[in-house]
């Protein structure tokens, strides 16, 4: 996957002819759109179950891969970020990307629901590099705008694919870390059980303890640097404690899409975007929580 590339001036024509900038005005406008909506279901190309790996890997058009991971949150209220995303937000973060010296950006994206409540707690698309392909697996996103009342959403969900379903050769051939986004207003919940990791993947590796989200963090900041973007105060502490200075709060969830490319493009220099320790500063609070 990703051997196209961005086009913001097809971007735009697309966007035109399909009407994106109408999304959110009426659920019949998104739901042209995103049309899982209708279906009320995953969409088969993003379910996880059997699922082996998600690759980015170089190739002659794309010879320096960045990849990155974008989770969004797509339970309850958190349907304006997607909406966003198709909107403005993705031609935007990818043109500035680009623009300001990452040509070879890869985009895989995911939706995140509640592993304790949820048809579909975690959607997973393909690294992608071009504009239609892009498009295509953001509006194949499934908006379910479930959750419950269980004090978090299942963010651990795209650490684990990351860590155990994900190959990309920045990482493998370069030693190079890509980037991992999750966007969300609420804590992370702190366990993924067994039965839920077998039932969503298929898979009996952790049957009998499941994996703490904590575990599934550090795993995937081997290869990833790991943020997320807070749109509430709720779960704070935990945040702040699990990702130091990559937990961003933000007051406006339609500054995201520019805040990741500042993100990625800073990292674009000689030796800071390359053989990277974890990623956790101390927590500057004094706040301690069990993780």
């Amino acid at each position: 996957m990703g051997y196209t590339s961005y086009s913001v001036e097809d971007r735009n024509v697309r966007s035109a002819s399909l009407n994106y900038m109408s999304v959110g005005r009426s659920a019949a406008h998104t739901d042209a759109v995103f049309k899982q909506n209708k279906e009320k279901k995953i969409h088969e190309s993003m379910n996880p179950k059997g699922l082996k790996f998600r690759e980015c890997r170089d190739s002659e058009t794309h010879p320096n891969t960045v990849p990155i991971i974008v989770g969004l949150d797509v339970t309850g209220s958190m349907g304006k970020v997607p909406n966003d995303f198709i909107m403005e937000g993705l031609p935007t973060m990818m043109s500035t990307i680009i623009q300001r010296g990452t040509p070879d950006a890869s985009v895989c994206f995911m939706a995140i629901g509640d592993h304790e409540c949820d048809d579909a707690p975690i959607q997973i698309g393909q690294f992608e590099s071009g504009d239609a392909e892009l498009d295509m697996w953001l509006t194949r996103t499934w908006i379910e705008k479930g959750g419950g009342t269980n004090d978090g959403e299942s963010y651990a969900l795209p650490w684990y694919v990351a860590a155990k379903h994900v190959k990309i050769d920045s990482c493998e051939k370069r030693n190079v870390k890509g980037f991992l986004f999750t966007v969300g207003d609420e804590p992370c919940l702190p366990i993924i059980p067994g039965s839920a990791l077998k039932e969503i993947f298929g898979e009996s590796d952790y049957a009998q303890s499941g994996i703490r989200a904590k575990e599934a963090l550090e795993e995937a900041q081997k290869c990833f640097n790991v943020y997320h973007f807070a749109l509430s105060a709720r779960g704070e502490v935990y945040w702040r404690q699990m990702l130091g200075q990559n937990y961003i709060p933000v007051d406006d969830y339609r500054k995201i899409p520019a805040m990741i490319a500042e993100i990625v493009n800073s990292y674009n220099t000689a030796t800071a975007f390359s053989t990277m320790p974890g990623n956790i500063p101390t927590p500057s609070r004094e706040e301690t929580i069990t993780l």
